[in-house]
């Protein structure tokens, strides 16, 4: 790209050729592997009824303006990649060791791009879809040894202080004695509107509400609260623990009544209020959610996760668009899933007859298997509730009812695909589990979902893969593979819009290491 595009014209007030920026935006598509990014451009340009209505996608725009690179997620001494490890390797420019926040291969803390920005006296900003203390936007603002240590993390993420922090994920702020329903509770709840319900996984005291206040932050728990801030410091916690998820985020984010802020709401606040900021600024956006639903093998929730993250890059490359200051890099921290759509033996389909000279009278056009249509694009689009929120609604049932009859009801309910009863007494099979590890938060049981299939070691989330398996139930119908509940090591996509000598590095097959320090370097 030879500079950004300023109204339509190519801007020539480009940054000095050493590369160096104004500002940083790195937006994080949580699981987003080429076969995700796939998806989203095979539902937007292909599906019969595509809300993308013949328009391109935000990442379609990004990628055609921009540079294109890919890269290599595997942390220091292994091979598979989780976020927080990812994340970190993001943040610094170092390698890292699997389910660390910010500290480095010989357990020191390392520097983050956001902590650089501070020095330089930017401001800086996180957003996300999913809790502010989970793995990757803890990764940009905290030190700790595992990602599991969220209220530790919370603790960090005040006292490094980024001017605004947008997401989920108010249960690691409030004491313990909120579960009680008492004072405390009353005091919290009123500053939230009630907009909605909370508890606490502290175990103290400690309120870290009161302390952001004591250091300057405004707090917002609504949408409106947000809208109210014009500049300061601000943390904005929207759920308690991960915000609504793309099939939520698509029926709702129209509603004037709606009280939690999408995800592009957030980060244009976000910029709003950073670049403000003389000196510049760095911003990380997270969609997190693609990942959940890639653990969840739930296609119709990774579409729609998909879009709403989709949304919010086209709103940044827009904005990114009318300066010449700005770098903007969007990537994954890894692929989950090993999602694909699949050709199969399933309805075979019938001869048809096509025009000569390439078929006529002697040749039929029959392929040997399915390849899927295009109009399953439309109805795996069509789904009104993820399978952990289905499985959330059969749980909540009398046990009596609790019922694979009952179970493909619900199924059959929010997908435009037939479960029947048989479809769905796969999801309740157990099995005993050879894996079995004591005291381990997920191994523990001596039984769980029984998965048919070679691949059973990777669905390692115990109770929660009835999601999984709910998925595969629906899998033959929508064409869809999955190899794994977990992450995979493809290589994503390093997808760059900005100044050209920031962007060039971009163009060429890296590691994530190296990802995150051509971020760092940009801001020098």
């Amino acid at each position: 790209m030879a500079g950004c595009a300023l109204d339509g014209q190519q801007n020539t007030e480009t940054v000095a050729e050493s590369g160096k920026v104004k500002n940083v935006i790195m937006m994080i598509g949580d699981g987003m592997g080429p076969q995700q990014v796939g998806l989203l451009r095979t539902y937007a340009h292909r599906a019969p009824n595509s809300i993308y209505e013949g328009r391109p996608t935000g990442i379609d725009r990004l990628i055609e303006a921009g540079v294109l690179g890919v890269s290599s997620t595997g942390p220091h001494d292994k091979i598979v990649v989780d976020s927080a490890c990812s994340a970190t390797q993001l943040a610094t420019g170092e390698p890292a060791l699997s389910e660390v926040i910010g500290v480095g291969t010989e357990g020191e803390y390392l520097e983050t791009i956001l902590e650089r920005a501070q020095k330089m006296g930017k401001a800086t900003g996180l957003v996300s879809d999913t809790r502010l203390t989970h793995a990757t936007p803890a990764a940009f603002a905290a030190h700790q040894p595992h990602r599991n240590l969220e209220n530790e993390i919370a603790v960090d993420m005040i006292r490094i202080g980024p001017d605004v922090m947008f997401s989920g994920g108010l249960r690691h702020f409030v004491p313990k004695s909120v579960n009680d329903k008492g004072a405390t509770y009353e005091a919290i709840r009123e500053l939230n509107d009630g907009a909605f319900t909370f508890s606490s996984k502290r175990k103290d005291e400690v309120n870290l509400l009161t302390e952001a206040q004591t250091a300057g932050y405004q707090l917002a728990f609504t949408r409106e609260q947000m809208d109210k801030v014009q500049d300061g410091k601000v943390l904005g916690l929207f759920a308690n623990s991960g915000m609504m998820d793309g099939i939520d985020y698509a029926a709702t984010k129209d509603a004037g009544d709606r009280s939690e802020p999408t995800l592009k709401e957030m980060t244009m606040k976000a910029l709003d209020i950073l670049s403000q900021d003389e000196d510049g600024f760095f911003l990380m956006v997270e969609g997190g959610q693609i990942d959940w639903a890639g653990h969840e093998n739930d296609v119709g929730a990774m579409l729609h996760d998909m879009v709403k993250f989709d949304e919010a890059i086209e709103a940044v490359y827009e904005w990114v668009a009318q300066r010449n200051d700005t770098l903007m890099i969007v990537t994954a921290d890894h692929e989950t899933g090993s999602f694909g759509f699949s050709y199969s033996m399933k309805d075979v389909p019938e001869p048809q007859k096509l025009p000569a000279p390439g078929f006529g009278d002697e040749h039929d056009y029959q392929p040997m298997f399915n390849f899927a249509d295009l109009s399953l694009l439309d109805r795996i689009y069509a789904q009104t509730r993820s399978n952990k929120n289905i499985w959330g609604d059969f749980e909540s049932l009398p046990a009596d009812q609790q019922t694979a009859k009952k179970l493909a009801e619900l199924m059959s309910k929010h997908h435009a695909f037939e479960v029947t009863e048989a479809m769905a007494a796969t999801v309740l099979k157990t099995s005993p589990n050879r894996f079995q590890k004591a005291g381990h938060s997920y191994l523990a049981s001596k039984t769980w979902p029984a998965v048919d299939t070679p691949f059973e070691s990777f669905y390692v989330y115990g109770e929660e893969t009835r999601w999984n398996l709910m998925g595969h139930a629906l899998a033959e119908d929508q064409y869809v593979v999955w190899g794994t509940g977990t992450h995979t090591d493809t290589p994503v996509l390093v997808m760059t819009f900005g100044p050209e000598a920031a962007t060039a590095p971009f163009s060429k097959f890296l590691t994530h290491p190296e990802v995150g320090q051509l971020a760092k370097d940009a801001l020098k």
